[in-house]
């Protein structure tokens, strides 16, 4: 005799599939890691120490060092220029495509992000919205209630931290607010949280960035976010 939930299964079965939009939105941003010579080193980081990072920021963030709008440097001696590429007639990269990157993050930051999930009426792009299942939730507050509605046995956030790099490293960040993750699902029955899994990364600045969204087993695809930028900032240090 087939149970209740077997039941319920063959419902669901015989109903057809269902369609989930996942969003994720809060403050997070976009930030680029590479390897920087020590004599870089040690120029940016007495630039740093003694005016904030205005400067690198300006070097980092433009297509031409002789285009940056320098406050407190007259400007940049050579062995410091570390995006000009040697292997590349000495081009600048941009700082999100330099020759010596090593790590790059993009996603919401986990103390900051919140989830939204909505059935809609097909796996397309603009399927009409039909109910909201989850209204902006916390991530770590819809954490919580998983863990605590599954009696401390499912927990939907998994952290993780990225490799050891070793030496001498420079970071540009954007800060962005908005949405930064937004996927679709097509499940056989309704939306179930505790299928959910939530993957952070820290990188070496020491956020925990969102960086995968997987349900029931399997990763789902972002199709884009929309944010806007609130600035940026700049580092150099050794690890």
């Amino acid at each position: 005799m087939a149970t209740t939930e077997e039941k319920q299964e063959l419902v669901d079965a015989l109903s057809g599939p269902r369609y989930y939009r996942i969003s994720i939105s809060g403050y997070g941003g976009e930030a680029a890691y590479m390897s920087i010579s020590k004599e870089a080193h040690d120029f940016w980081k007495k630039v740093t120490e003694e005016h904030g990072d205005y400067d690198l920021v300006q070097y980092m963030n433009s297509d031409d060092v002789d285009e940056c709008d320098f406050e407190d440097i007259d400007g940049v001696p050579e062995e410091a220029l570390f995006l000009n590429d040697p292997d590349d007639d000495m081009y600048k990269r941009p700082w999100y495509e330099s020759h010596t990157e090593f790590e790059h993050s993009y996603g919401a930051t986990y103390g900051s992000a919140y989830i939204t999930v909505d059935e809609v009426a097909s796996e397309d792009y603009n399927a009409d919205h039909i109910v909201d299942i989850v209204k902006q939730e916390d991530v770590s507050d819809l954490n919580e209630q998983v863990l605590e509605e599954s009696d401390n046995t499912v927990e939907i956030v998994e952290m993780g931290c990225c490799d050891d790099h070793e030496g001498y490293v420079a970071q540009l960040y954007s800060s962005e607010k908005g949405q930064f993750f937004e996927g679709r699902i097509e499940t056989v029955g309704e939306f179930d949280p505790k299928k959910l899994k939530i993957y952070t990364t820290e990188y070496l600045n020491g956020e925990d960035t969102i960086t995968e969204v997987h349900y029931d087993g399997v990763e789902v695809d972002n199709d884009g976010g929309d944010t806007n930028g609130k600035g940026y900032s700049a580092a150099v240090w050794e690890n």
